[in-house]
């Protein structure tokens, strides 16, 4: 079975609490429960990962390494800064989806840079969970 490890960074887990206007008011719980109702759907198998803390985040791709097929990973405020992040992604070769609740194109100016899209596959944004479930089909289709 198809097994992909799913990445959740820094502020993520404040879901529903955190500028709800611009996250929505589902918490963190229902995002994970939408990913583990998706990966079911698709008949993959997924591990959820969430971490404010960019070495453990660094640390669990380079653990995903032969352990996973494919990375799908919402590096938050990591997206814009983690040189890191992008290298372990580089190191470890899984192919990789990049995906954001929100539309970071259209966000301020210092968030439209991504490091990780340097090297996903692909990168979904502003589709909300939907987003989750729409990079797991990429991967599974792609793996």
């Amino acid at each position: 079975m198809k097994k992909i490890l799913v990445i959740n960074g820094p502020n993520i887990n404040m879901l529903g609490l955190r500028e709800p206007a611009l996250y929505g008011a589902k918490n963190f719980q229902a995002l994970q429960q939408y990913i583990l109702d998706s990966a079911t759907r698709l008949g993959v198998t997924v591990e959820l990962f969430q971490s404010n803390h960019e070495g453990d985040i660094v640390e669990k791709i380079q653990a995903a390494y032969e352990q996973f097929h494919g990375i799908l990973i919402n590096p938050a405020a990591y997206t814009h800064t983690s040189v890191a992040i992008l290298d372990a992604l580089k190191a470890v070769g899984l192919p990789t989806v990049e995906v954001h609740l929100t539309d970071i194109s259209q966000r301020e100016e210092f968030r439209r840079f991504s490091f990780v899209s340097l090297y996903a596959q692909k990168t979904i944004c502003g589709k909300g969970f939907e987003g989750y479930a729409e990079g797991l089909e990429y991967l599974s289709q792609m793996i």
